[in-house]
């Protein structure tokens, strides 16, 4: 299992209040992940109810995807990197312009093993959450292996959401 018991009992209770104030608020979800790979999406879709506040989520792995699915410019991946706050920011943003939704979530990272540089080693992640007010991007080192490294940023990327939509 990818996130132990304590720890998804912990998560399931912060989806659920994301998502009963997402509710209150009529607000709709979507997320763009990337290094995560739909993880985040299969978690907030494993609560009941979440139909009533997930529109959709963007598995954009490749920078192609990125660029065709969400508007990512080619420019920022070229000058800062897929791996760079300014993706995870036009990847927030894209997913809201390419949704019905209010607010997004954005993933971009290296899990690893492989792919890590000295500049961006692995496990180097970037979190962007979009709301109505703007966007807001985390940077993120995580230690482990790649499993962990994705928990982690599932974990994150939900701590950053409630932190957000409480503004």
């Amino acid at each position: 299992m990818i996130i132990e018991k304590s720890h998804m009992e912990t998560l399931s209770t912060l989806v659920g209040k994301i998502g009963n104030l997402l509710k209150a608020r009529g607000w709709k979800l979507c997320i763009a992940e990337s290094c995560t790979g739909g993880l985040l999406g299969g978690f907030i879709t494993s609560i009941s109810g979440a139909s009533d506040y997930f529109d959709r989520g963007f598995i954009t792995y490749s920078n192609e995807a990125k660029i065709e699915l969400l508007g990512v410019s080619a420019q920022a991946i070229e000058t800062f990197g897929a791996v760079s706050d300014v993706v995870a920011r036009e990847m927030a943003e894209g997913a809201l312009k390419h949704s019905r939704a209010n607010v997004s979530i954005s993933i971009t990272g290296i899990a690893g093993p492989t792919g890590g540089t000295p500049h961006k080693p692995v496990g180097t992640v970037y979190i962007a959450c979009a709301i109505p007010e703007g966007v807001k991007v985390k940077h993120f080192k995580f230690d482990g292996n790649r499993e962990e490294i994705r928990r982690q940023s599932v974990e994150a990327a939900l701590v950053l959401l409630w932190e957000e939509i409480q503004t």
